[in-house]
């Protein structure tokens, strides 16, 4: 308790610290945004809980360390890694995702856990246990005397995860794809009267949203660590993020995403590193929590 303590008094005696704090809080939920915006995309059309959404991250991760072990620019990883996983978004959609989508929720959740046990096993299998990263040379940032510093390998990968995050909604705003999707969102069997192949829509929206999510990875293993059973933490982030947000609501994404990734740094500097995922889990229960409340409210008031 005096630990903690010591570390709160710290915030208020050096200010910036809680600079530093929130910059690398920032830094990290744009990547936890951009993994979950897949995961939103997933829920609000398919209505599928995908639990293996952190999972697809790691794979992704993985495609990009590979290839910069074979002497491959890193950055490469990035596109790389998005179409690798597209086409296993594709082969997991028409193998397991396609058979629940009509099902009850707690199928579609044990058919995604079954997937998410799947691929971390097979990432054990060829990469091992061992956590990964690529280590960019890059030089560092410093600002106010020294004290904020921001790795231009981290910048780099915000900037990726932006770029990327700008022409999903461009793609899903203009072209005709991103149209079908989201009038599928509002009404499946109104698009299918329409004239839209819903199942065609339903596979292009799990394989971007594995995409997505293995271009997140590629950037987080050029800034952070990956391993093979990592996968949750990035699944319950997503979770709590979507579940704050609301579907189909990119601002409210990226908002609770680098509010979440704030938050956990100062989980870190407080509690210890070591309590860094454990307040993932708390947002998540207080969410839900919060949801269920509002919930019982709307019902009270339409008695």
């Amino acid at each position: 308790m005096q630990q903690i303590l010591g570390n709160l008094s710290l915030l208020f005696e050096f200010p910036v610290i809680n600079v530093k704090i929130i910059v690398d809080g920032l830094m990290i939920g744009s990547l936890f945004a951009l993994s979950a915006y897949g995961l939103a995309l997933v829920w609000g059309v398919m209505n599928v809980k995908n639990l293996a959404q952190g999972d697809f991250v790691m794979f992704g991760g993985y495609v990009a360390w590979w290839l910069a072990g074979l002497g491959l620019p890193p950055l490469l990883g990035v596109p790389v890694a998005f179409c690798v996983m597209w086409v296993i978004g594709y082969v997991s959609y028409k193998l397991v995702i396609s058979r629940v989508i009509e099902r009850d929720l707690f199928t579609s959740l044990l058919a995604t856990f079954g997937l998410a046990i799947m691929l971390a096993q097979i990432l054990n299998l060829l990469f091992g246990s061992d956590t990964q990263s690529i280590q960019l040379q890059y030089d560092t940032l410093y600002f106010m005397d020294g004290f904020v510093d921001v790795p231009i390998a981290k910048l780099i990968g915000v900037l990726l995860a932006v770029g990327l995050a700008a022409g999903v909604v461009v793609f899903m705003k203009w072209s005709r794809m991103g149209q079908a999707v989201r009038a599928t969102a509002q009404d499946a069997r109104a698009a299918r009267v329409l004239g839209i192949d819903t199942e065609k829509v339903y596979a292009f929206t799990f394989s971007l949203n594995a995409a997505i999510c293995g271009a997140a990875g590629a950037i987080i293993v050029m800034v952070w660590l990956i391993q093979p059973f990592y996968g949750i933490s990035y699944s319950i982030r997503a979770f709590v993020i979507v579940t704050a947000a609301g579907l189909g609501n990119l601002p409210c994404v990226i908002a609770a995403g680098l509010g979440i990734g704030a938050l956990e740094q100062y989980g870190a500097h407080i509690f210890g590193i070591g309590y860094q995922q454990a307040v993932a889990v708390l947002l998540l229960l207080v969410v839900l929590l919060f949801r269920l409340i509002q919930q019982r409210r709307v019902r009270q008031s339409l008695r």
